[in-house]
């Protein structure tokens, strides 16, 4: 496998413990934007991309149905912030490719 370059897409992977936590922490401002509760919010797979810190691209199930493509940037460790949404697009389904928008 070759090294990602800044400001490239990984390949995408299953979604680890880890990415479900970036998830779990950004569920909330997802869900004031949406302005709706989310009973499901299951990180799927996802992609990542070197910037000043790191952009997570997340396909997130958020019903029985329907998927949601979140950007999230979660900054440098040492600059001690918790992970934000960039963008983010409904409406998705599960076999829509998680691809840079």
């Amino acid at each position: 496998m070759l090294p990602v370059m800044t400001g490239g897409l990984s390949d995408t992977k299953p979604a680890t413990p880890e990415v479900q936590h970036i998830a779990d922490q950004v569920k909330p401002e997802f869900e004031r934007r949406e302005h709706k509760r989310y009973d499901t919010f299951r990180a799927i797979v996802y992609r990542t991309q070197v910037v000043a810190g790191m952009n997570y691209f997340i396909k997130v199930q958020i019903s029985d149905t329907s998927y949601a493509h979140l950007v999230v940037f979660q900054a440098l460790p040492y600059e001690k912030k918790d992970p934000i949404i960039i963008r983010y697009v409904i409406d998705k389904t599960r076999d829509d490719p998680l691809e840079y928008f």
